[in-house]
């Protein structure tokens, strides 16, 4: 049996049937978090949450009240990846679109790194993912908006594809456009003139609840979108 948190960890390697049993024994149960509701907060500290499905936000409230989503979290992504390791509390992770949610215990977490080679080495390996799309996330904010928003469509096909959760070239829209802005860190009327010029010049296209690229070459060479920051191909070191 596979998951898309067992199908994201083999991008780092294969894993053992000892391993996968043992990744999905971490994952018995589960609840369900309501679109706009924290699914973790900052001072939650036993556990590490695990989106089974929707699409999650990290993000961090300024000062004067804006959020800034700084990353996505899909089905099989860790809400707090580095917590596993450090107990670091920065972000709050709230659910975009509704999401069934598994709370792992970092005890058990942390002694199966301990334990097996395999997870120990995927854990790893999502931990300098993690990082690396920070990086390009931070790149990404010196586009123009049409580009920014573009790559970020790039990024969540090619997540979710790594996942077996996206077609060749379209995913389920769920994310609503507010989200969207907080992710880039301008306005909602900003994203909705940015949404229309894509549609305009032929980069996308919507039809049952589907965000559809009609040439995907075409949208990630204009978003400038290089996959290799996502590191899929695995650890080379």
């Amino acid at each position: 049996m596979t998951t898309p948190f067992i199908r994201k960890l083999e991008h780092a390697g294969p894993l053992t049937d000892e391993e996968r049993s043992v990744l999905l024994s971490l994952s018995t149960t589960s609840r369900t978090v309501s679109a706009r509701q924290d699914i973790v907060l900052e001072h939650q500290t036993d556990t590490v949450p695990l989106i089974l499905s929707g699409v999650a936000g990290r993000y961090k409230v300024l000062v004067h009240g804006t959020r800034r989503i700084v990353s996505f979290a899909l089905p099989g992504d860790l809400c707090r990846v580095h917590a596993a390791a450090t107990g670091a509390l920065d972000l709050r992770v709230a659910a975009l679109t509704g999401c069934h949610v598994s709370d792992i215990s970092q005890a058990k977490l942390r002694e199966a790194i301990d334990t097996y080679p395999g997870i120990s080495r995927a854990l790893w390996w999502l931990t300098l993912t993690e990082l690396s799309r920070a990086r390009e996330w931070l790149v990404n904010d010196s586009r123009p908006a049409d580009r920014r928003l573009a790559h970020h469509f790039c990024e969540l096909l090619v997540c979710l594809q790594a996942v077996g959760l996206a077609g060749e070239n379209s995913f389920e829209l769920g994310i609503a456009q507010a989200d969207y802005a907080d992710a880039l860190g301008i306005s909602y009327v900003h994203v909705n003139r940015v949404m229309q010029a894509l549609r305009s010049n032929g980069m996308i296209s919507t039809g049952k609840h589907l965000l559809i690229f009609p040439d995907v070459n075409r949208i990630k060479e204009f978003a400038e979108f290089d996959r290799g920051y996502l590191c899929l191909d695995g650890l080379h070191m």
